[in-house]
């Protein structure tokens, strides 16, 4: 039996890779679901524990923007931009929201496995690279000046993402970057989607599974929130400064180099 300790330090563990890999397109879902196994945390207590650090990771977003979204709410009636800035939100969010409300039980009940990971894992950096190789032409330099069909398929894009293995961040940031967006408009537009998209879903899971959790799960729920939350914020910074020069090209063979070690394993 685990001493309190090694599970906060479990907790922890599992905080940084979601805050790590959670707003790069390398799939949090699918490190978690690999690490999850790895250490033997394959209940449904610790599926609920993956689902509520992401909440650490959100809020991260919303600290580092919360001058520009705060103005957002505020100004939406009387301003056309930020009011035109939620509305694309909202558009690009229901997409995924819809399908993933209709499919939730089916989906972490046959798709949350290692070999659906490590297979997404492969397929998605083979559609980044081919993405790159194609160099669409950018038409949009700002979150700003996104149009409201960009935002539809961007949204669209980012149903692909309920894969796990797929990266939401990938799918929405690789979904702007193919319709015109440039590299840090895609993932700022990422970002913020990311806010109403991780917030229904934890939402929605923590719901259902709130018969599964007691009060002793608590300390190792606060510990992988907190590290969560305060890796997000330096690895967001870090991740804005590195697209401003680069391309997703390392991304995607870090994905198919896991994807296909994981393959091999498995075997």
């Amino acid at each position: 039996m685990l001493t309190s300790a090694e599970l906060l330090a479990k907790a922890a563990l599992l905080g940084l890779i979601e805050g790590v890999t959670e707003f790069i397109p390398v799939s949090s879902t699918g490190h978690l679901i690999l690490a999850s196994h790895w250490l033997g945390e394959t209940g449904e207590a610790a599926k609920t524990f993956d689902i509520f650090i992401q909440l650490g990771a959100i809020l991260a977003i919303v600290w580092l923007y919360r001058a520009r979204l705060g103005h957002a709410v505020l100004a939406a009636r009387r301003e056309p931009a930020s009011r035109g800035f939620l509305l694309n939100l909202l558009v690009a969010f229901l997409p995924a929201a819809i399908v993933g409300f209709l499919l939730h039980d089916w989906i972490k009940a046959r798709l949350f496995t290692p070999t659906v990971v490590a297979a997404s894992l492969v397929i998605g950096g083979f559609l980044i690279l081919l993405i790159e190789w194609a160099r669409p032409p950018e038409r949009v330099a700002e979150v700003s000046d996104i149009r409201r069909s960009t935002a539809l398929g961007i949204g669209l894009a980012q149903v692909l993402s309920l894969v796990p293995g797929t990266s939401r961040s990938g799918a929405t940031i690789m979904g702007g970057y193919a319709l015109g967006l440039s590299r840090r408009a895609a993932t700022e537009f990422s970002f913020f989607l990311s806010i109403p998209v991780m917030f229904a879903a934890t939402l929605y899971d923590l719901f259902k599974s709130r018969g599964a959790l007691g009060a002793a799960d608590a300390p190792a729920f606060a510990v992988g929130f907190v590290v969560s939350f305060v890796s997000a914020v330096i690895v967001v910074r870090a991740f804005l400064g590195y697209v401003a020069h680069h391309s997703f090209t390392a991304f995607a063979w870090y994905r198919i180099a896991l994807g296909v070690a994981l393959l091999l394993l498995l075997r």
